[in-house]
């Protein structure tokens, strides 16, 4: 597996996620409202689209940082991303 990357940049986020077709999203009928995703499309009736501008605000006010891999260890592009607690 490549080296995973971290980020709290939003235009490196957006341009990652839009390279691979993702889109910006949430999960349906979280408590807080703020449980983000990547959506890729697949079919995961628990996420609702959202824009661009509402997931940074929420990524922003959940102090989040972005973990990425950026190519898989056979140089194919990676989508594995996680959404981590600033230290």
């Amino acid at each position: 597996m490549s080296e995973a990357q971290i980020t709290d940049n939003h235009d490196e986020i957006r341009h990652w996620a839009e390279a691979r077709k993702g889109r910006p999203a949430r999960v349906k009928g979280a408590l807080d409202g703020g449980i983000l995703r990547i959506d890729f499309g697949e079919a995961e009736p628990n996420l609702e689209p959202i824009s661009w501008d509402e997931f940074f605000r929420i990524f922003d006010h959940n102090k989040l940082l972005f973990l990425r891999q950026d190519k898989t260890a056979d140089g194919s592009l990676s989508r594995f991303n996680k959404f981590v607690g600033r230290p």
